[in-house]
């Protein structure tokens, strides 16, 4: 490999979050909870809900187009799209969100699946494909709708989220690091049967499984690297709740023969978290954005380990180093206009969205118009879904009722 492709990283990245979420103080209230339950028992402040013209197709095309601003479309070689919100048993999110984003017709697009842990397994298939033809670059769209049911245990650590990475061998943000740990398991702690729209979970086994996941991947990790946690300056973990973080650095620190874990060296990949909720196969790297784009210091050339894991389950242990001027590819503005701009939903409007469903049968149908990102799904009909770009300020998100019907 020549001097000029001698990394591998991330070049660009992009987040979309739904522009309604409700208040988990809210949801609370309403389910006879105590708000303390969720704000610091689950670490949860606010949950992401996309509205019904909104799917992983849409917010994952969003995301792709924000990390692509910089980016020249003609580049990109493959699109690997990773989900576990799948809109078809057939044909794969990323053909649509293709033609949505008008990229090249010879760039090849497919989606991967394995529960969260499908985001981190495109990403090894990308780094090991720039590896070998440096001119690639590789999208990756991570994205996901978590559901388990109103009134369940599961509800609100709900969430939405989409996430867009370009791996290529001249990365402007981070270079990705060649050791890593795994760690497979046969096990039943989180699914969802073709026959089901919510996931069936089981909350404290699930726990207990991705803490010996997270143990096992990073001994071997540790075995291949030759590093230690001090060789590690910051932290970032998936996340199906906020908390969980803290308790998979006290496990980290456990394992190192630490008295003690350091909140501050995973603490700023938590804020986004917070205010989306599980989004699944983007929550790892939502929390890498997050770290970047919040953190006061300046990260250059910092470690930062990074642990992804799947139910059911694959986890993967893994690293990369900050590079020189990463902020200048960075934009929380962004997120913070996103934040301030959503709608706040009364607890039955987000009832009212997740419930709604489109027709079973094929027959045409037309979805209403909610605000969204740049691209919508207008309907169905004869069992095609159908997309569209958005038109821009069709109605105020000050509200949540449809500003029209769309065909």
């Amino acid at each position: 490999m020549s001097k000029e492709f001698s990394e591998v990283g991330i070049e660009a990245i992009g987040l979309y979050v739904p522009k309604y979420y409700v208040s988990l103080d809210d949801l609370a209230s309403a389910r006879g909870i105590d708000p303390l339950k969720f704000s610091d028992g689950i670490g949860q402040k606010q949950m992401a809900v996309p509205p019904p013209d909104e799917d992983v197709v849409t917010m994952g095309a969003s995301a792709a187009a924000e990390a692509l601003q910089s980016v020249d479309i003609d580049q990109i070689d493959t699109l690997i799209f990773a989900t576990e919100s799948g809109i078809d048993q057939s044909k794969a999110a990323a053909i649509y969100v293709h033609h949505l984003l008008h990229l090249p017709r010879n760039c090849k697009s497919f989606e991967v699946k394995q529960a969260c842990c499908g985001s981190t397994a495109a990403l090894q298939m990308a780094m090991a494909m720039v590896a070998q033809k440096p001119t690639r670059k590789v999208l990756i769209i991570a994205a996901d709708v978590a559901r388990y049911g109103l009134c369940t245990a599961g509800e609100p650590t709900q969430g939405a989220g989409a996430l867009a990475l370009v791996i290529s061998a001249q990365p402007r943000i981070m270079t990705l690091e060649s050791e890593w740990g795994a760690y497979t398991e046969d096990v039943m702690d989180f699914w969802r049967p073709n026959y089901l729209d919510e996931a069936v979970v089981d909350g404290k086994f699930s726990i207990k499984v991705y803490l010996k996941a997270l143990t096992e991947s990073w001994a071997q990790y540790t075995e291949e690297s030759g590093r230690s946690l001090d060789d590690h300056s910051r932290f970032c973990y998936h996340l199906p709740f906020t908390r969980m973080a803290e308790k998979a650095h006290r496990q980290l620190a456990k394992l190192n023969d630490q008295a003690s874990a350091h909140p501050q060296q995973y603490e700023d990949s938590l804020h986004y978290n917070r205010v989306i909720g599980n989004s699944y196969t983007a929550s790892l790297y939502i929390g890498l954005t997050s770290l970047l784009e919040t953190s006061s210091e300046d990260l250059t050339g910092h470690r930062i380990g990074l642990f992804s894991y799947g139910s059911g389950c694959m986890a993967a242990y893994f690293s990369g180093k900050v590079l020189p001027g990463y902020r200048d590819f960075l934009r929380p503005q962004r997120m913070t206009e996103q934040f301030g701009a959503r709608h706040r939903l009364s607890v039955t409007e987000y009832e009212a969205f997740y419930t709604h469903e489109l027709p079973k049968d094929g027959s045409r149908y037309f979805t209403e118009t909610y605000e969204t990102g740049r691209f919508r799904l207008s309907g169905v009909e004869a069992h095609k879904r159908l997309y569209e770009p958005a038109q821009q300020a069709k109605h105020s998100v000050s509200s949540a009722q449809p500003a029209a019907m769309a065909g």
